[in-house]
């Protein structure tokens, strides 16, 4: 949640590696998401090989969209590394060795114990002109370069070395180069409702947005959909009202399936309930694998609700540690309501928690019957209400099953405990 200013930024990755896949271009999603918080709308994310003809064809496109361009990659001392003496090119400018980023990396080296090798010292040869952004943690600085009303600023593609200098050097920098209209974004958070669905139900909510200015966006995910709402204005208080009004009419239509607000997880809201009132949870998975113990634990300061896992795949741990019958599970079969309330209220008695969530279904891709096709999930909750169950179905593939079965866990069980808490205190 937040004000984000309208102005464009465009990503250039440059790395042949990037191109044949041999490295995941992490840096642009981590880029766009702090250009978005910091306020700045990201337009374009473009990858070019290490090629000067590549370089500067990506600058030259870039500059003419944007008014902020962010380089990553190719500053390293090695001769693949041609960048800086790309940019001179594109800059009009030439390399001079730059005494302070020389003797950064000569201290380097030394705290690590090593003698600095005769090529870093191309490190401290930056295109003249420019201005130094200094990295603490590795031998290639930035460098911020403006040319009209435009702003470029090249930085390692070193993960780690990309995030200190955005975040300490080039955000700073840049929120006080640019002013622009202020943008506000609400983000409404919803599980157990696909798009479409949700289009259905909205409909003349969504169209009564343009009239106020506002813009609705859909972001689906396996298991979740988020509603973005945004507007502009030079009154950011006024704008942020205008959002608020329209998300509080946007609630009784979606009030089954939101769960939160800017981009909050279902683990964290559940967290959060278990926490502040003092209650503890405890998972029995089966096709989710400990996927909901994972999610919960991934959560930090959940060891304060949090108790364990039983992770029961084969039948014979839901007897022996779960105390399923055997009579239910030749019956019923493992995926099915009976046995799946079993495992949930012998998690819940195991391991002494005021909650449990039980998972047991067919994630795929095979293993499916007509009766009990893949995407079938059976989820247990069980509390200090008694038990409750659903049965599922989902599509055919087995990661966005699991993920989805996992998410409609949690959603039951943040509903399971809202309920709880609605009993008990009335």
């Amino acid at each position: 949640m937040g004000y984000i200013r309208a102005m464009l930024a465009e990503v250039i990755t440059i790395g042949d590696e990037i191109l044949i896949g041999q490295v995941v271009d992490t840096n642009s999603a981590w880029l766009g998401q702090q250009l978005n918080q910091a306020g700045i709308a990201l337009n374009r994310i473009t990858s070019v090989p290490d090629t000067r003809e590549g370089i500067l064809e990506g600058l030259a496109l870039a500059e003419a969209r944007a008014n902020l361009i962010l380089i990553t990659g190719g500053l390293g001392p090695t001769k693949d590394d041609i960048t800086k003496p790309t940019l001179c090119e594109y800059f009009e400018t030439e390399l001079e060795e730059n005494a302070e980023v020389l003797a950064h990396v000569e201290e380097l080296f030394a705290s690590r114990g090593y003698k600095m090798p005769p090529v870093n010292r191309k490190q401290a040869q930056l295109p003249a002109g420019c201005q130094v952004l200094t990295n603490p943690v590795g031998t290639a600085p930035g460098m911020w370069f403006e040319k009209g009303n435009k702003v470029f600023v090249a930085m390692p593609g070193v993960p780690y070395e990309m995030k200190g200098l955005m975040t300490d050097e080039v955000l700073p920098r840049v929120k006080k180069h640019f002013k622009t209209p202020e943008i506000y974004h609400k983000t409404v958070m919803t599980q157990g409702i696909g798009e479409s669905s949700i289009m259905e139900i909205v409909t003349d909510w969504e169209e009564s947005l343009p009239a106020e200015g506002l813009k609705l966006a859909y972001l689906p995910s396996p298991g979740s959909v988020r509603m973005r709402i945004s507007g502009e204005g030079n009154e950011p208080e006024a704008l942020q009202e205008k959002v608020h009004r329209k998300v509080e009419e946007l609630k009784p239509l979606l009030e089954k399936y939101i769960f939160g607000y800017d981009d909050v997880t279902l683990q964290q809201v559940v967290g959060r309930l278990l926490s502040e009132h003092q209650m503890t949870v405890s998972t029995a998975e089966s096709c989710t694998g400990g996927y909901i113990a994972h999610l919960l634990t991934s959560v930090a300061g959940s060891s304060a609700y949090f108790e364990g896992s039983i992770i029961s795949y084969a039948n014979a741990v839901k007897q022996s540690l779960l105390q399923v019958s055997e009579s239910d599970l030749t019956k019923h079969g493992a995926v099915s309501l009976p046995v799946v309330e079993q495992m949930a209220r012998g998690a819940r008695t195991s391991l002494n928690t005021d909650f449990a969530v039980a998972t047991s279904g067919i994630a795929g891709p095979g293993g499916g019957t007509a009766t009990k096709p893949v995407g079938l999930v059976c989820i247990g909750i069980a509390g200090p209400n008694g038990v409750v169950s659903r049965e599922l179905r989902f599509g055919k593939n087995r990661e966005r099953n699991i993920r989805m079965f996992t998410l409609t866990a949690l959603s039951l069980l943040r509903k399971e405990i809202l309920k709880h808490l609605s009993r008990h205190t009335e």
